[in-house]
């Protein structure tokens, strides 16, 4: 059976997720940032309403993937606050400026981890060298790799993705991720021959407001109150899909 983890921004969207038959959530938050750490709040109660896994991500803010000493800190913070909650897993990144794994820094963390196993996210698409950061990665000892094949989608990346998981083997778990949808999954599947894959499966929520200060506006987006949850019932159509690709 295919595995399918949800990119879950709240606990609304952890719960469609696992309504939808998902068997991991990375919980998080600012996706339009590609995902930060999601607050004590969302972990706690993620953990008490869910029974599927919880991998909060550990990352301090957005941008890039080159964190300086007191962003470290907060991380190795994040984790203990995860480990104290009985999180399931975490999900972890860092790169050096050079564009390589930040080996030292990962090992660290994967450390104060354990025994909980931890996923190495999309940071690994921004490395400069993938064959190489794939040998890397399995070296501090993380269990996953989130990978796009090193492009703007999985789709286009099908190709380094599908030397990615020969050459990982049994080593590592190599998952997709990135713009896979219920209409694309099974062509992945079949060029790939993934077994886990990553999807947000996000619909737009419009607000119940009736009123709005167009004067007052707090982003630079021109609707600001419509916002984005995963839908439960897009996930159970993207792990139908999946399955039937087996």
């Amino acid at each position: 059976m295919i595995k399918m983890e949800v990119c879950a921004n709240s606990l609304s969207s952890a719960l469609a997720a696992q309504q939808g038959g998902a068997s991991r959530v990375e919980l998080c938050d600012n996706l339009p940032e590609g995902g930060t750490t999601p607050s004590y709040a969302q972990i706690a109660l993620c953990k008490k309403m869910l029974h599927i896994e919880v991998y909060p991500i550990i990352r301090p803010r957005g941008g890039d993937f080159l964190y300086n000493d007191l962003e470290f800190e907060l991380m190795k913070e994040d984790i203990k606050i995860c480990k104290a909650l009985n999180c399931d897993g975490i999900v972890i990144g860092l790169l050096l400026a050079d564009g390589r794994i930040d080996k030292e820094r990962c090992k660290i963390l994967v450390e104060l981890a354990s025994p909980l196993p931890v996923t190495f996210h999309r940071a690994f698409d921004r490395s400069n060298d993938l064959e190489k950061a794939l040998e890397d990665v399995i070296e501090t000892g993380c269990v996953r790799i989130l990978s796009s094949g090193g492009s703007s989608s999985a789709l286009k990346g099908v190709q380094m993705l599908s030397k990615l998981i020969r050459q990982a083997g049994e080593r590592i778990s190599i998952m997709p991720g990135a713009g896979i949808t219920e209409d694309n999954i099974q062509e992945i599947i079949s060029l790939t021959a993934a077994v886990e894959f990553h999807a947000s499966a996000r619909k737009t929520v419009h607000s119940q407001m009736t009123f709005c200060n167009p004067a007052a506006t707090m982003s630079s987006g021109t609707e600001e109150y419509p916002y984005m949850l995963t839908d439960a019932e897009t996930v159970k159509n993207m792990i139908l899909q999946a399955n039937k690709a087996l």
